[in-house]
């Protein structure tokens, strides 16, 4: 009992929110990074650091001193490197939404994947080129820095009015993040991989570019047949018909498990309908 009441100090309180306070921020950062190529960055500074220790307790002087440079120089490369991360943990601090993070569930990306649907029916049956990409895990922001600013809920007649032809938003990516649209006229990367058939314009190789650098989903809509192309990692799927693209979203975009009230929902749903169904035939 002496030795419990000796631990509960007022000492001994502080030290443990010190510690639980450098362990909430070590928590929230990785949150911040997780899914964006800051993530390799930060393996390669845990590759360096593991790499000092082992030289230092193996007498390697060479190999230490080597890291112990990098390491006091890399104080400054840090800030470089992860400038955007940097400046995005901090406007989420300025807006006061860095203790929250973004839930979303299959009925939300069902409405997004029906407006989609709604625009790329139009579009396609018009030959009206677009251009969507949809962030997943990997951040946008440095390509969503570069459209004009919308932050609108997805809808499929707001879409189809963005890529109208010769109109000021038409030109360039509309990104989606969030399940927001984020921006119009953005500007993605140009793949230069030789695989991409010739007859494929800007567009395509604009989807290719962002599928090779980050995660996300890019819907292509060919202006001259209509076709309606898919990009992820690295890969180009052409020709979808309107069930290959429905299937091929909801395989990337609903992957949230239900929650419990939900799934007692659709199980009373279910049975409920069953029960009319029988009800009907009688």
């Amino acid at each position: 009992m002496q030795f419990i009441t000796s631990l509960l100090t007022w000492q001994n309180l502080i030290h443990l929110i010190d510690i639980l306070v450098i362990w909430f921020l070590i928590y929230e950062l990785l949150i911040l990074i997780r899914g964006t190529r800051a993530v390799q960055l930060f393996r390669g500074i845990m590759i360096i650091i593991l790499v000092k220790v082992v030289s230092w307790y193996a007498g390697l002087s060479t190999v230490s001193w080597v890291m112990d440079q990098i390491l006091n120089w890399g104080v400054i490369a840090i800030v470089v490197i992860f400038q955007p991360e940097i400046r995005r943990g901090l406007e989420h601090l300025g807006r006061g939404s860095f203790l929250s993070h973004n839930q979303s569930t299959n009925e939300t990306e069902e409405e997004m994947i029906k407006q989609l649907d709604q625009a790329i029916q139009y579009m396609s049956k018009r030959r009206i080129g677009a251009l969507i990409s949809i962030q997943m895990k990997t951040g946008l922001e440095e390509y969503i820095e570069t459209g004009i600013s919308l932050d609108a809920d997805i809808s499929g007649a707001l879409l189809i009015n963005t890529f109208i032809p010769n109109t000021p938003l038409h030109d360039g990516a509309v990104i989606i993040k969030d399940n927001r649209i984020a921006v119009a006229a953005a500007y993605l990367p140009l793949s230069d991989s030789k695989l991409i058939p010739k007859e494929l314009g800007t567009r395509h190789r604009a989807a290719v570019g962002i599928s090779e650098v980050t995660d996300a989903l890019t819907i292509v809509i060919s202006e001259e047949t209509g076709e309606v192309s898919i990009t992820k990692d690295n890969e180009l799927i052409r020709n979808m018909s309107q069930n290959d693209y429905l299937k091929f979203m909801r395989s990337q975009l609903c992957t949230h498990e239900p929650t419990h009230d939900n799934l007692l929902t659709r199980l009373y749903s279910h049975f409920e309908r069953q029960g009319g169904g029988q009800h009907g035939q009688k």
